[in-house]
């Protein structure tokens, strides 16, 4: 699994299991959500004793019909003895109904919740977890581990507490009937349950493997298919499907394993259980033969130790499939565990109103977490005025997206301030931070949903109107009703069917209808064609009006109208000004100039 931050689980060298003793302590995680409902967990425990009581109801009726109405003393008494058993099977089949609704209503409300919470934490983790951990992990454990946790907190459980109540009232009923049996039944118990514990935590440890090795799978099959283009443009497809098929097979494995220890595990139980029972039986019988308890006893006894070793063959399944459930929530709690790198303030400065559109870096040094011995930015210090147009060029690795990543406050640097509107960025809530800027990113994030959905993310309350003033705004309103359905056109998936400058275009009409003073610019314009490019380029014009602008371009055609040019090298700024004054000192702006457009840098 990918390195993560800031995470209280401790993992194995060389692997993904965790060092610590393996136990059903995660499902306690489970508890908060359970308290949340208290009447349908009431209902839940009192369906589960009523159907355990009348069941448990039954040895007694019975001995009672052997010993009394077998006798010929009372011949109504049979009669009475099977209304009794009808009854507790009405009482029975009621409590059993109501077990059923309360525990897998718990299953499902707990799950929903548990899922929502996960997936809200995700949103919190910064782009340091995801960058480092793969989606298709994040989601094996949203999906598959939140349904493994659905069984054990509905269905799992209540079987597991049922039993429980069973055996516990069963063991008791014994007692009462015939402590001498009861005490050689107690003889057995030791060799029942140590060696269930002890296959139980084996179940539990291949369990977690198991989930682990198919969030693997998962994971290399979403990075692929989210590639398909460059998949089959490269001709990958036969070894992504031999890789795909060792993962998989991997999880087989890993499953099969499971399966087998779990098959182990029950069939052990089962022998030992049924020994253990025919041993009781030829004992009691010896019993009956020499008159030292009745028939009927023998029966009542005999049924209460077979209800007792049922329970408890069932809680030895129960338990490997608790322990099962028990490695998906030790997973989702993992996740839960991790501490977002950016927090909120406990106290946030408010940002002044009306916004005022400034941004200032001052003395800013900032390497990445997963690039500790390498500097980003290197003492950076710069201002950005209301309404200012300013762009930032450089060689690759110059620091140039880390600015943004700075402002829109992705990380935190290790020295220095960044500031928006006066006020620290660390001091103030990041959501009020992110509300004042507008980013148009070189890769556009689109999704599958219409086009009107696609402009409005962000800005949800957005009306119609709105979503096509911004397009049209945009340079996008033209190719958008050109669409099958228009603004209702549903897109592929990263919206695939429009082309770059479309892309780029929606991703505009997006930053005009957010309407913030602040813009961000990173390559808008880098990877569209000629005619793509001007479309893009009107349409920034009137993004860019009266707002304050930081445009990040390697394209120097693209910026040489901004305010002021900073260039930038290993992270610091070591040139300023515009373009034509840059041009004519003749030093690092110069020679990127010169080298795209030839010999106008030297004009």
């Amino acid at each position: 699994m990918a390195s993560r931050q800031d995470t209280n689980v401790e993992e194995a060298p060389g692997g993904s299991e965790p060092s610590r003793k393996r136990s059903l302590r995660p499902l306690f995680a489970l508890r908060p959500y359970l308290s949340r409902y208290p009447a349908m967990l009431a209902a839940a425990l009192m369906a589960l004793v009523v159907s355990a009581l009348a069941t448990l109801a039954v040895p007694a009726a019975v001995r009672r019909m052997i010993d009394f109405g077998f006798t010929g003393a009372d011949s109504s008494y049979v009669n009475r003895t099977f209304l009794y058993l009808i009854l507790i099977g009405v009482v029975l089949a009621l409590a059993s109904a109501s077990r059923f609704y309360s525990v897998n209503w718990l299953g499902e409300r707990i799950v929903s919740d548990l899922k929502r919470d996960v997936f809200d934490h995700l949103l919190k983790l910064g782009p340091s977890y995801h960058e480092t951990t793969r989606t298709g992990d994040s989601i094996s454990r949203l999906t598959g581990d939140t349904i493994q946790l659905k069984s054990a907190a509905g269905s799992t459980l209540s079987q597991a507490l049922r039993n429980l109540i069973m055996l516990v009232g069963a063991v008791t009923m014994m007692v009462v009937t015939s402590p001498t049996l009861t005490a050689l039944v107690g003889v057995a118990i030791p060799l029942i349950v140590f060696p269930l514990m002890g296959a139980g935590r084996r179940v539990q440890s291949k369990s977690r493997n198991a989930q682990d090795t198919l969030a693997e799978s998962s994971a290399y099959a979403g990075e692929n298919l989210g590639a398909i283009r460059t998949l089959q443009a490269t001709v990958s497809e036969a070894t992504v499907g031999r890789r795909f098929g060792g993962a998989v097979e991997k999880a087989f494995e890993a499953a099969r394993s499971r399966l087998a220890a779990r098959a182990v595990l029950t069939a052990a139980a089962i022998i030992i259980i049924v020994a253990t029972i025919v041993g009781v039986l030829w004992f009691g019988a010896s019993q009956v033969v020499a008159g030292k308890i009745t028939g009927g006893t023998l029966s009542q006894f005999i049924l209460y130790a077979i209800f007792a070793g049922g329970a408890l063959a069932e809680l030895a399944e129960v338990w490997g499939e608790l322990s099962q459930a028990a490695g998906a929530a030790e997973r989702l709690s993992e996740i839960l565990a991790i501490k977002p790198d950016i927090a909120v303030p406990a106290n946030p400065v408010k940002l002044p109103e009306p916004p005022l559109g400034t941004v200032r870096f001052e003395n800013v040094r900032f390497n990445y977490p997963s690039r500790p011995e390498t500097l980003a930015l290197d003492g950076l210090s710069f201002e950005v005025k209301r309404g200012e147009t300013v762009a930032v060029v450089g060689p690759s690795g110059a620091g140039k997206s880390t600015i943004l990543a700075l402002l829109l406050r992705f990380y935190d640097p290790q020295s220095g301030r960044v500031l928006v509107d006066g006020v620290p960025v660390d001091q103030a809530d990041p959501k009020d931070v992110r509300r004042r800027i507008a980013m148009v990113p070189q890769d556009v994030a689109l999704f599958a949903d219409t086009v009107a959905e696609n402009i409005r993310y962000g800005v949800t309350e957005a009306s119609e109107a709105d979503v096509q003033r911004a397009a049209v705004a945009a340079q996008a309103d033209v190719f958008i009703r050109a669409l099958p359905q228009g603004y209702a056109t549903m897109l592929g998936e990263r919206g695939v069917t429009l082309s770059g400058g479309q892309r780029q275009r929606i991703a505009l009409a997006r930053a005009i209808l957010r309407n913030s003073p602040i813009l961000l610019l990173d390559e808008a314009t880098s990877a569209l064609d000629a005619e793509s490019e001007v479309a893009v380029q009107r349409a920034l014009e009137t993004v860019m009006r009266d707002r304050t602008t930081l445009v990040i371009a390697h394209r120097l055609a693209t910026i040489q109208q901004a305010d002021r040019i900073l260039v930038m090298d290993h992270g610091r700024i070591v040139e300023e000004g515009t373009h034509a004054s840059l041009i004519a000192k003749r030093g690092l702006y110069a020679r990127l100039a010169d080298l795209q457009f030839g010999q106008v840098a030297a004009e």
